[in-house]
């Protein structure tokens, strides 16, 4: 009991540690972020050895420090969540071997869900302990009926006391209590570290027993023969479909009267990605292993026919939004289309995979996790919003866009994330008209990331390198701008208004 206890108090003195990190770095923030972060990693780590010592917990501790890099980087809500998931994998992980993804996500559910009660518990059974080590005189309920008349009898004869005595009026007087309205807060930001904190310090046993089973569900069997015939149609449908691919958007031959380019490419996008997606949900409900299907001979070659022609679909896709994206400009929601698509592709594959190789559903499941946590993490590390802009500026500057060409109104709207390619673009531009509508926008976003800079709230790693590079390539200093009295739109000039049409001349009614 001792060595519990002391084991115990560690795990105590660990946790108010990283609360008073957070409580002395949280007018800091995003610095507060980070830095209990990586306390919050070391307070796990020094508390709990089996953590140091399994293996699939040092890699969940790993992927936790990389999602804390992320966090110094650029604080974002998905590196939060990533964090989250990837250090409470590594406070979970000792007590049961990684099964399958949708296991251990209901695993970490439970965690979330049981957070706010893990301190209540651990509370009970200390006093319990104390009290059989303190003999029944000092329980907790015992201490609480002790000291309540003292503590009750004192701050009433104080009270009486203070009206009665000047001198002990005056030193109540000049005390200075603190604002309760800080005190909430910092109250309420000492349980939101607790509850998360504690609970992978002294996480739930009951979240890893369960191991992990579903309950069955009884899917209707399909037979070969429908499954053969359905399998043909959906192929001749996808063939078709794939054939106008091929036909006018992959070798460029001339559409029909009446449609453009961009309206073939960006009305099948999405819908082709939805008929994907449902094709791969029909092979993995009518192919289970060890069905009939599944055994057949003729309905692999067709399900392996039909995958091909979903992955073509896919590329396809991709190409039709490059397409709408080459005379439209890129978006952030265009650039998380395609890498979606990435996944969508990678996933067919690996259904493929699972078909011919023989593999089981918790690989399957697991391997999609893994592309998925892969895709997150890099989505965490890469700024969508700058490789954005840097590719609507390369196209600009290799085609030598004009002005009135340019979406700088959408560049306009990226802030300080497409200061570097504003910066290039200003230096390549030819026309002094374009050069100082993109010195404007640039300027803006310069000084808006200066002013975040400045601030010890708004300072991040991946701004400060932002900001040395601009200040490298264009100065400190403001540029030289065209006088503008009307104002600007997207950093062009706005035209002075048109004036006002004269008032038609009265004329006299005739006189009778």
């Amino acid at each position: 009991m001792p060595h519990r206890l002391s084991t115990l108090s560690a795990k105590i003195a660990a946790t108010a540690a990283v609360i008073c990190l957070v409580e002395v770095l949280i007018d800091q923030a995003p610095a507060f972020l980070w830095t209990a972060a990586l306390g919050w990693i070391f307070a796990l780590a020094a508390t709990r050895p089996p953590v140091r010592r399994n293996r699939a917990a040092q890699v969940a501790l790993a992927a936790a420090t990389l999602f804390v890099a992320a966090l110094f980087d650029d604080p974002s809500e998905l590196a939060v969540l990533l964090f989250l998931v990837a250090i409470v994998l590594a406070a979970l992980l000792p007590r049961r071997r990684f099964d399958t993804a949708i296991a251990w996500g209901l695993r970490l559910a439970w965690a979330g869900l049981t957070a706010l009660l893990l301190p209540i518990r651990d509370l009970g059974l200390t006093a319990r302990a104390r009290g059989r080590r303190a003999g029944p005189g000092l329980r907790l309920g015992t201490m609480v009926a002790m000291l309540a008349l003292p503590i009750t009898g004192g701050a009433l004869f104080l009270t009486l006391f203070a009206q009665a005595n000047p001198l002990i009026e005056s030193a109540f007087a000049g005390m200075v209590l603190p604002d309760i309205g800080v005190v909430l807060f910092r109250g309420v930001i000492a349980i939101v570290v607790l509850l998360p904190v504690w609970a992978t310090l002294r996480p739930d046993p009951r979240g890893t027993g369960w191991d992990g089973a579903l309950p069955a569900v009884a899917l209707p069997q399909v037979g070969s023969a429908t499954l053969i015939l359905s399998l043909a149609t959906f192929n001749t449908i996808f063939a078709l479909q794939n054939a106008l691919d091929l036909a006018f958007l992959w070798s460029g031959a001339r559409l029909p009267a009446g449609v453009t380019m961009a309206d073939y490419a960006h009305r099948g996008a999405y819908a082709l990605i939805v008929t994907a997606l449902l094709a791969g949900l029909f092979v993995l409900v009518t192919l289970r292993p060890g069905s009939p299907g599944a055994a057949s001979p003729a309905v692999r070659r067709l399900v392996t026919l039909w995958i091909v022609q979903n992955v073509l679909l896919v590329a396809s896709s991709a190409l039709r939004t490059l397409d709408y994206v080459d005379a439209y400009s890129m978006t952030v929601l265009r650039l998380s289309a395609l890498i979606w698509m990435a996944l969508v592709a990678t996933g067919l594959m690996l259904i493929l995979w699972r078909l011919l190789a023989g593999r089981s559903s918790a690989w399957l499941v697991n391997a999609n996790a893994l592309a998925a946590a892969v895709v997150l993490t890099g989505c965490t590390l890469v700024d969508l919003r700058a490789t954005a802009a840097a590719w609507n500026v390369d196209m600009a500057i290799r085609r030598y866009t004009p002005l009135a060409d340019l979406d700088l109104c959408y560049l306009d709207t990226l802030g300080p994330s497409a200061i570097l390619p504003l910066a290039r673009l200003e230096q390549a531009a030819r026309d002094p008209a374009a050069r100082d509508a993109i010195a404007s926008l640039r300027s803006e976003a310069q000084q808006t990331l200066t002013a975040q800079q400045s601030s010890s709230r708004g300072w991040t790693w991946r701004g400060a390198r932002r900001l040395a590079s601009v200040e490298a390539m264009m100065g400190a200093t403001p540029p030289r701008l065209r006088p503008a009295p009307n104002g600007r739109r997207c950093g062009i000039i706005a035209p002075p208004p048109e004036p006002a049409p004269a008032p038609a001349p009265l004329t006299k009614a005739p006189q009778r």
